[in-house]
């Protein structure tokens, strides 16, 4: 009897070192991918998600039912095998938002079986909304291109500016600007929705403050981009294609990106103080 407890302890722990040597491996893979790749706003949030997942399952680390079936781990194998396959080639945005939460359900699948997935939704949840809802509007073809040039064209009238718009065209005395799709805020729009349900999974809020979190993040950051898109067009009417370009794909592109986000974390900081007093009376 001890010789079977001890072989099974012994296998437990040299199946965690597998599953700890896969997990490492493919983050690396997903984060050394995106960086080729040249998307430095997703590499930028992957990382923080990455670092957020495998805290979460470090805590819970010590009560995680590792038993998973012969179909579960064939089926997680094989999703681990498209990811790396897949990675070794760069074939475009969609796979890279999306292989993360692949990768995850490879790993639980590996783990601890269909019955156990229910002990990782937490980070299956956090991980899914870090890609996979931009690739879902994407190929929806949900654009609100239209809706970004009517809200940066009041921010300039408003500001004073003679501006005129005829559709995403939005126009002033020395130039203009057209809002693509790549400039309409749903990426980071998504990027920070991502953020509020990994702000959520974190810190355990009220229902109402689960509600707003989404909504705020989303909000903060339209209205963000907005006042990009009126800045870009008075770059574009004063003649300074170096600035713009700067602002436009350079580095100050990711400014506006990092205001976003501060603007939340200053939610999340006033939503955490608030829970504070709830529970000192309730201890």
């Amino acid at each position: 009897m001890k010789a079977i407890l001890f072989t099974r302890v012994r296998y437990l722990k040299n199946f965690q070192f597998w599953l700890l040597g896969i997990a490492a491996g493919l983050i690396a893979i997903h984060l050394t991918v995106t960086w080729r790749f040249g998307d430095i706003n997703l590499l930028g949030i992957a990382v923080l998600f990455w670092l957020a997942v495998s805290s979460l399952i470090w805590r819970k680390r010590s009560c995680l039912n590792l038993d998973s079936d012969a179909l579960s781990s064939f089926l997680g194998a094989s999703i681990v095998a498209v990811v790396l396959l897949k990675s070794t080639s760069l074939t475009g945005s969609h796979f890279i938002r999306l292989s993360p939460f692949m990768s995850a359900v490879g790993l639980a699948l590996l783990a601890s079986g269909f019955k156990g997935l229910k002990q990782y939704w937490q980070e299956l949840t956090v991980l899914f909304f870090l890609g996979v809802p931009q690739v879902i509007l994407s190929s929806l073809s949900i654009d609100p291109s239209l809706i970004t040039a009517r809200y940066a064209a009041f921010i300039l009238w408003y500001s004073g500016f003679e501006v005129s718009r005829q559709g995403v065209y939005i126009s002033l005395p020395g130039g203009g600007v057209e809002v693509y799709p790549g400039c309409s805020g749903l990426e980071n729009m998504t990027y920070l929705l991502g953020l509020a349900i990994l702000f959520l999974a974190m810190f355990p809020m009220n229902w109402g403050q689960k509600i707003l979190a989404p909504i705020v993040a989303v909000t903060l950051a339209f209205l963000v981009n907005g006042f990009r898109v009126a800045f870009m067009t008075v770059l574009a009417a004063s003649s300074h294609p170096e600035a713009f370009e700067y602002w436009h794909k350079g580095s100050g592109s990711l400014m506006f990106s990092l205001i976003a986000v501060l603007l939340f974390g200053l939610f999340c900081l006033f939503s955490i103080r608030q829970q504070e007093p709830v529970k000192r009376d309730t201890a």
